[in-house]
């Protein structure tokens, strides 16, 4: 196959008008606020209005969902015939976020999404594709599911194939089941695929599935934008939940990301923060997908000014106006740090990062100032301060290792329960035990809030 063509950057500034959008589309951007658009919309729509395929390399938050739903939808508006596009998307929180902004651009023609994930009911969503929705967003493994066991469904009729995050849908194993999709619809198509890296494996489902592609490339290296401060805070690891606590209490009036690296601190340091007054929420892959989808909501609507999360919530989603983005743990990989500290300073706002380095740290945090090309400056603290909140954070913690046991011995018990009345719970099983501490519960001490009453 031919190397797909390079895009070149247009020296005059563009407007979502002189790109070629058609008014219905124009009034949708104008009631979401979107005034200009950005380099990945600028440089990709006239080729994607043109009918082309097209591969776009941008970094999170550059505004890739619009560049790939803007030109669905207006070939939707010529042509308004059934089950026409295809998302795949890695995550369950990043289908949904695609399939809202989908509904958002094509309010005025009354565009219909299905979002076919894992954790949520099948026959509901067999109910949903048998209403022909115009645009199904879908993890791969369901929507696989689908393909194989829902009578009458099929994406032989669509008109468009979009593979968003590519380089985490292929980190993530979806390789196989994407090649088994590929054999199911037609060649027929129009294909986007977006990715903020071109991997080795993103390069081999490029010639897999687009034909005479315009490659659109927006950032060539990995890099955070110009409007992130970002800052380090050294201490000892034995203090670290203290330091944590110590910047929420700095910090209360924003909204902040706190990310970690496992499941269990982020529901430790989420029980932690609640019993200290502080409205956080957690945000994680053991959660059921109802509880998840209910984090997000609270945080984004700002119900929630606190949102503890797993690397889940660093890839994709949107949630506007994060002030600060804390990273109790350093990220091993240097692209993780970029993608989770882009989840402020978005579309032109500023934003600030917090790092916090134990002394285990030191080499992490200097292999991600080479990457980034820049070095973070020292965020000032009162050591006073902290050596005061020691004592109730560390009764806190033992409040949430209470809480968590508690929930360990209910899950084990449920689990036990389960398995007398029938055999073989998989996974979707395991998706709906309340194992973690819901979303939003404040926890005043070890007996006040038993598992039984979440």
């Amino acid at each position: 196959m031919p190397s797909p063509d390079e895009a070149t950057t247009s020296s005059t500034p563009s407007t979502f008008k002189s790109l070629g959008l058609i008014d219905p589309l124009l009034e949708a951007l104008d009631q979401m606020g979107y005034k200009a658009p950005t380099e990945i919309q600028s440089e990709s729509l006239p080729y994607a209005l043109e009918g082309r395929d097209i591969i776009g390399v941008a970094s999170t938050g550059s505004g890739k969902t619009a560049a790939f739903a803007l030109p669905i939808l207006q070939k939707l508006w010529d042509e308004p015939k059934g089950l026409f596009a295809c998302v795949l998307a890695p995550t369950r929180e990043l289908a949904y976020q695609i399939s809202q902004q989908f509904e958002s651009l094509g309010s005025a023609m009354g565009v219909r999404c299905a979002v076919i994930v894992g954790g949520m009911d099948m026959p509901a969503q067999s109910i949903a594709l048998a209403k022909r929705p115009h645009i199904v967003v879908a993890t791969p493994g369901r929507l696989i599911d689908h393909l194989e066991n829902t009578k009458g469904f099929s994406l032989r009729g669509i008109k468009f194939l979009v593979l968003d995050e590519a380089d985490r849908l292929l980190d993530m194993d979806f390789g196989p089941i994407i090649d088994k999709i590929l054999k199911l619809i037609p060649k027929e198509r129009t294909t986007y695929l977006y990715s903020a890296t071109m991997t080795s494996k993103v390069a081999k489902l490029q010639r897999a599935s687009l034909s005479n592609p315009v490659r659109v490339e927006v950032s060539s290296k990995y890099q955070t934008v110009s409007t992130l401060l970002q800052y380090y805070l050294l201490m000892p690891l034995k203090d670290k939940d203290a330091y944590l606590v110590y910047l929420a209490n700095s910090l209360a009036q924003n909204s902040i990301i706190i990310f970690t690296r496992t499941v269990n601190d982020a529901a430790r340091l989420s029980i932690i923060l609640r019993t200290l007054g502080f409205p956080a929420v957690p945000l994680h892959g053991k959660l059921s997908q109802s509880q998840r989808l209910g984090a997000l909501g609270k945080f984004k609507s700002g119900g929630r000014r606190v949102l503890v999360a797993t690397d889940v919530a660093s890839r994709g989603l949107d949630i506007p106006a994060v002030d600060i983005v804390i990273n109790f743990d350093i990220p091993t990989h240097s692209k993780d740090y970029i993608h989770r500290v882009g989840r402020t300073a978005r579309a032109g706002r500023a934003g600030k990062s917090i790092t916090l380095v134990t002394q285990y740290d030191v080499e992490l945090i200097q292999r991600i100032e080479k990457v980034i090309g820049k070095k973070m400056d020292l965020w000032p603290t009162d050591t006073e301060e902290i050596a005061l909140l020691k004592e109730r954070v560390n009764e806190a913690g033992r409040v949430a290792v209470n809480e968590l046991k508690e929930q360990v011995t209910k899950g084990g018990n449920l689990n036990r329960k389960r398995g007398r009345e029938e055999i073989g719970g998989g996974r979707d099983d395991r998706d709906r035990d309340d194992d973690v501490v819901e979303a939003g519960m404040p926890v005043r001490n070890k007996r006040s809030k038993k598992a039984g009453r979440r």
